[in-house]
């Protein structure tokens, strides 16, 4: 957390990989004990309700339908730090499952999925308000069977997230979807794994090893890419220089819009007064010169840029 501090990140959503029930029990409770220190901001459930079609790096013999049960005991072991469930909503109990979420306050965002254009609509009537890593792991936009892409980037009521690291997204997709949902829609995010800011090598991602070549994590079985080593600094000087989004549209894409998806936006996503003081100093190439936290400077900043912030 220390690492993505650094590169600008001051609010953290802890996201699981898919495991075994007992040990899915186990790494939410632990979190959640993080979430009431402060250090994250929620826990996302990333799988085990998933599509095996779709299930990227998730191993998909642990995967399962979303079960009534099987939610209300994670809920009751995140002890109310489960912000956000992932779920391929074409599953059996999926759409029930959306509104059980929805019902304790819990984000359900759809994701993983190998859902029919018409399903998806389904899903977002049902009360699904996000897309999770939007292209990823979903099945593709086709001209007769549109699928969730376009269910998702046609709604309003609908986040669409991107991974911008130039390896998950052509940057013509990228584009396409701060076209197609405008910024105010998209959220900008790492997908980070245990590797960023670690370097090329060996890992494990729940049970499934990983290769980290020039900074692009993949499966070592099949190759599929699994996570990243994205930092938001760099997610968002990419939007700015690559994609030529408007820096104004960017800073909310990477910070004004997860806040108030996740709805925690009356403390955090924007300089204003009564928030707290989480900014992010950038030079005039974008990248970071400094961050605060909390009203304290955690990076050493320059002496002009302190004048200039806090004057």
């Amino acid at each position: 957390m220390e690492f993505h501090r650094s590169h600008g990140t001051t609010t953290t959503i802890g996201s699981t990989v898919t495991m075994a029930l007992p040990e899915l029990e186990r790494a939410v409770e632990a979190m959640s004990a993080l979430v009431q220190d402060g250090l994250l901001a929620g826990i996302h459930l990333e799988g085990p309700f998933i599509s095996k079609a779709r299930c990227g790096a998730h191993d998909p013999a642990l995967l399962r339908e979303p079960e009534e049960h099987v939610i209300a005991k994670l809920l009751e072991r995140g002890h109310g730090a489960i912000k956000m469930v992932t779920l391929a909503t074409e599953l059996n109990g999926g759409l029930r499952a959306v509104r059980q979420l929805t019902d304790n306050g819990v984000i359900a965002a759809l994701g993983h999925t190998d859902s029919s254009y018409e399903q998806a609509r389904e899903a977002i009537d049902a009360g699904v308000t996000v897309a999770t890593h939007l292209f990823n792991a979903m099945r593709g936009l086709h001209h007769r069977e549109p699928g969730p892409i376009a269910a998702m980037l046609e709604s309003e009521t609908i986040a669409v997230e991107l991974v911008n690291d130039g390896h998950h997204l052509h940057d013509a997709a990228v584009e396409l979807a701060f076209q197609a949902a405008g910024h105010s829609r998209v959220s900008l995010i790492t997908d980070a794994m245990s590797a960023a800011g670690a370097g090329d090598g060996s890992y494990e991602l729940g049970a499934l090893a990983v290769n980290v070549v020039d900074g692009v994590a993949r499966l070592a079985d099949n190759g599929s890419i699994a996570g990243s080593t994205l930092t938001m600094d760099s997610a968002f000087r990419r939007a700015v220089l690559v994609n030529e989004i408007p820096l104004e549209q960017a800073a909310v894409a990477a910070s004004g819009t997860p806040a108030r998806v996740l709805g925690i936006d009356d403390l955090v996503g924007s300089l204003e007064v009564g928030k707290r003081a989480d900014l992010v100093v950038l030079d005039d190439r974008l990248n970071v010169a400094g961050v605060m936290s909390h009203g304290r400077w955690i990076t050493e900043v320059p002496a002009p840029l302190v004048n200039q912030v806090t004057s």
